[in-house]
């Protein structure tokens, strides 16, 4: 009977080592464990954790873009902007008049500017749908020169996507010449337009920028307005 006991000592001295050394190995692995299943279920429960950090990674990704060409991206060309005169903040939005999503956030820039007399807007031609866009952005452009744009602007989007006898009509309406001249300022604009877009990694229409975010898609009112406020709070 001792026999069994002592060839049994070993045995249960060492399971319990072994079973302590798994203890404590489960106990150092503990936290990387259960932090990851909290990270992941936080993210299953929560899926905007996912685009709100994708933002800060853009946010971050652009930031010398914006640093750097903050003046040519908020400058606007000739009378392509509405809202304050000296601005506390600044939306610019890169656009097509062909784009629908464009078109749904209109209203939302013209709500935003009714509500914020601090707020400016500028407009940018981006012109990536095709031949018709590109005419109505150079009819659009010579319409800002003459210190029209908001005429032909509002006129095209009520008459539909831009197509030769839209374009024409908006014209009429903002007292321009149906056809665009050649105008190499209207050509610069543009060819800046599609470098600063293309910088702030555009991948269609419309694309916002205000203050220190890039936003990309029709994001609504809300997303608009929480990108006004925080960038009017730094400023």
């Amino acid at each position: 009977m001792t026999e069994k006991k002592g060839s049994l000592l070993p045995a249960i001295v060492g399971g319990i080592i072994g079973s302590a050394i798994t203890a404590g190995g489960l106990f150092l692995a503990a936290p990387q464990l259960i932090s990851g299943k909290v990270v992941r279920q936080a993210m299953l429960d929560d899926p905007q954790i996912l685009v709100d950090a994708a933002d800060v990674l853009r946010d971050r990704q652009y930031a010398p873009t914006l640093s750097n060409a903050r003046a040519q991206i908020e400058t606007p060309f000739a009378s392509s902007w509405k809202g304050a005169e000296k601005p506390e903040v600044v939306l610019v939005e890169f656009y097509d008049y062909a784009c629908p999503y464009c078109k749904a956030s209109n209203p939302h820039v013209d709500q935003l500017v009714r509500e914020n007399p601090k707020l400016r807007v500028v407009y940018r031609e981006l012109p990536i749908l095709g031949p018709n866009s590109v005419e109505a952005a150079r009819l659009s452009l010579a319409a800002s020169k003459a210190g029209r744009f908001h005429q032909f602007h509002n006129a095209l989007y009520a008459a539909g996507r831009p197509a030769p006898d839209t374009n024409a009509a908006a014209a009429r309406i903002a007292n321009i010449p149906g056809t665009p001249a050649e105008d190499a300022a209207i050509e610069a604009e543009l060819k800046q337009n599609f470098q600063l877009a293309s910088q702030l990694g555009a991948t269609g229409t419309p694309l916002f920028v205000v203050g220190d975010r890039v936003l990309s898609g029709a994001v609504g009112y809300e997303a608009l307005k929480k990108a006004v406020e925080d960038a009017q709070k730094k400023s």
